[in-house]
């Protein structure tokens, strides 16, 4: 089993019960990328766009994963920070998310996510930040 496929199965939930409920699907995970698509339908403002806080979730599902699977498996990753600039609307279909590390440290791990839809264009840039928490600080 590969270091991420060993991550992820050690995950105490797995994918979690909101990403399920919003269809979050991972396509692929190592240490240096993340992807991820999540549907437009049921995942809409009033408007039926793309909910800005539905790309939030995406990148931090995405962001969280990367940053635990660095720190794996002596650390788990806990977010401390979100941030996002939605640059135009989903409107249907799957949109795409890709993290990718900014910055890989000893206690934190920073993320960068794209969200594009079908058509490659970018609807979101999003910054993860995750503190490194030693393993033995769950108990």
């Amino acid at each position: 089993m590969d270091p991420a496929e060993e991550f992820l199965a050690q995950l105490p939930t797995g994918l979690s019960a909101l990403d399920e409920k919003m269809g979050v699907k991972f396509v692929e995970v190592s240490a240096q990328r993340i992807v991820a698509t999540m549907p437009v339908e049921g995942n809409t403002q009033p408007y039926g766009l793309l909910h800005g806080g539905a790309s939030l979730v995406l990148a931090e599902t995405l962001g969280s994963v990367g940053a635990g699977l660095h720190g794996y498996p002596e650390k788990f990753a806990v977010g401390v920070d979100i941030n996002a600039t939605h640059h135009r609307s989903g409107r249907a279909g799957l949109v795409t998310g890709v993290a990718t590390p900014l910055h890989l440290g000893r206690t934190s791990a920073c993320f960068e996510v794209v969200i594009s839809d079908e058509d490659g264009k970018r609807l979101c840039t999003a910054r993860i930040t995750c503190a490194l928490v030693p393993r033995d600080r769950l108990a």
